[in-house]
């Protein structure tokens, strides 16, 4: 018996030709910049237009992984440009993209060649224009999926890529797609979420606009609860012509659409597009329609073949460290059979979210051996195989604990998300990967990891909250206070649509050298709390609230006044 699922879209020779010409340009823009004829401040809006940031010690190159999804080539292709190009790895974002750290400025016409040959790029990861699409990493293989979103995100991608009226907005613009019931996307802390719905059988979207972090930490509102799947592009099209309108380009701080939301009102807003929505919508004629089931045709089919488990079920039995790392890194399948694999970046005192080119190397080998030759990066900044028959598992699981990438921990403690923070960024104003780095030693030496269970901790270097510390179960924001580091801490942050929530502060922040026993005592808190070993950190938190964590923190911390 074979069962037939979309898988990677296939790109056509314009996409090819319209990435060259723009590498072309850069390439012109880039020997202009060397020479001399093109100063810093000149160059920064062509570079940023390719994705190219001036960090503290060097250039960035942020690459977009559209809707995060990638085949075994382009992940090789990644692999070479990591080793030819910059310092032998490369840094997976909460955004779905890849970020390459040390990139020489002479070389990036180069680089951005390479990635052309595999149909990549970096147009519009940076600049005030629509960003990476993003979705969700199971997207096409999950049991709780209504319908593979990863067409639509292609629609989209296609229509705002290079869109005239779209490439100066008034501030970067973030979209979230989903197909699941389980968000697992976060569409509502984006500039657009799109949950895919049915409704007395028909197919189409719940919209919600003006969510988002940083500064001002948003959830979306839902300004249609049910779209018409026919309306769904003149719609976002819509939504973001209106804000375009009224978005304020005085103050960056005040330009993002949750801004306008906030100061125009949600009804209004609403109002404003859907008045926009009647104009424009019979422009369309149904060539988005047509557009989209065009896609949907380029979108390759893979059969997954049925297979007996073999040996699995012994294997399971006999290997505690398997069958660990089946529990929390592996997902059930929509196909009888076959699973979700997680691969963890987040082994024990490493970066999260870094590969080297020898991983990415291997990663992508597995991909093609055993997941059909697809690969997805997700917003926990892990590498998913989405479709890996369980007979497969053990010989998979081995080749990755080869290769240190077998860590059983995703969902748990030292599953943590983190920025590049002070070490890198030069927005930045406090370190997230040192801390990182030692909380995840500290809970694997204490050998709580498996005792704790799901718990996510969520690490930003800065206001701009590029580590999502709104959204942990622990979130942790790092600032600079009279010129030292200084760490705030919120809880039981939540992304999941139906309980979103942004996390509470626990109180006054803490130093560089308290952070760690701080997060330690807050597990201990929880454990003596929790009703039973299956309640979890968030569950016990919103039983009992933040006064009993607060209370025994501050106690412990006695020189510090809670209300200081």
């Amino acid at each position: 018996m074979e069962s037939e699922i979309g898988k990677l879209y296939s790109y056509s020779g314009f996409d090819s030709e319209f990435i060259k010409e723009r590498t072309r340009q850069f390439r012109e823009q880039v020997n202009r910049r060397i020479k001399g004829f093109l100063t810093e401040e000149e160059f920064t809006p062509l570079r940023l237009l390719n994705g190219l940031y001036l960090q503290t010690h060097s250039y960035m190159l942020r690459v977009a992984i559209p809707y995060g999804v990638l085949n075994s080539e382009q992940l090789t292709q990644l692999a070479f440009i990591a080793d030819q190009w910059d310092k032998g790895y490369g840094h997976f974002t909460t955004r779905q993209n890849i970020q390459f750290n040390w990139p020489n400025l002479v070389d990036i016409p180069e680089i951005l060649d390479s990635l052309a040959g595999v149909g990549m790029h970096a147009v519009q990861t940076s600049g005030n224009t629509i960003r990476n699409i993003t979705s969700d990493p199971f997207a096409g293989a999950a049991v709780d999926e209504i319908e593979n979103p990863l067409p639509y995100a292609e629609l989209l991608r296609q229509w705002s890529t290079d869109h005239q009226e779209f490439q100066f907005l008034p501030r970067k613009f973030k979209i979230a797609i989903t197909g699941s019931l389980n968000d697992r996307a976060a569409t509502r802390f984006h500039d657009i979420g799109l949950r895919i719905m049915l409704k007395n059988g028909q197919l189409g979207f719940e919209v919600s606009v003006g969510g988002g972090l940083g500064r001002t930490p948003v959830i979306g509102t839902v300004i249609r609860e049910f779209l018409p799947k026919e309306d769904f592009l003149p719609y976002v099209e819509s939504v973001i012509s209106v804000w375009n309108l009224l978005g304020r380009r005085d103050n960056k701080y005040k330009a993002r659409i949750k801004i306008t939301l906030r100061e125009l009102g949600s009804k209004e807003f609403q109002a404003l597009v859907e008045k926009r929505f009647d104009e424009i919508r019979n422009t369309f004629n149904g060539a988005d329609s047509k557009t989209l089931e065009d896609i949907k045709l380029q979108f390759s089919s893979v059969q997954l073949i049925e297979m007996p488990l073999g040996n699995y079920q012994n294997r399971h039995k006999e290997n505690q460290g398997f069958r660990n790392w089946v529990k929390n890194n592996v997902t059930e399948h929509k196909i009888t059979g076959y699973t979700i694999v997680t691969v963890s970046l987040k082994t024990h005192g490493n970066t999260p979210g870094d590969a080297t080119s020898e991983q990415m190397r291997m990663v992508a080998n597995l991909a093609k051996q055993y997941s059909y030759d697809e690969l997805r990066i997700s917003k926990e900044q892990n590498i998913v195989l989405p479709h890996v028959h369980r007979s497969a598992l053990f010989d998979l699981y081995s080749m990755l604990l080869k290769a240190g990438l077998a860590s059983a921990n995703v969902g748990l403690i030292s599953d943590i998300v983190a920025c590049p923070g002070l070490d890198y960024c030069k927005l930045a104003t406090a370190r997230s990967i040192p801390l990182a780095k030692e909380l995840g030693v500290r809970f694997r030496d204490l050998d709580l990891e498996q005792k704790i269970g799901i718990l996510k901790i969520k690490i930003s270097g800065c206001i701009n909250a590029c580590g999502h510390h709104h959204l942990g179960h622990i979130g942790i924001l790092g600032l600079e206070r009279a010129g030292k580091e200084s760490y705030q801490v919120v809880l039981g942050g939540e992304e999941s649509t139906e309980t979103s929530n942004i996390g509470k502060n626990l109180g006054p922040g803490f130093s560089k050298t308290e952070i760690v026993p701080v997060i330690e005592k807050l597990v201990n808190i929880y454990l003596a709390l929790r009703l039973d070993d299956a309640e979890t950190f968030l569950e016990t938190y919103k039983r009992v609230g933040i006064t009993p964590f607060s209370k025994e923190i501050y106690q412990e911390f006695p020189r510090r006044k809670k209300n200081a």
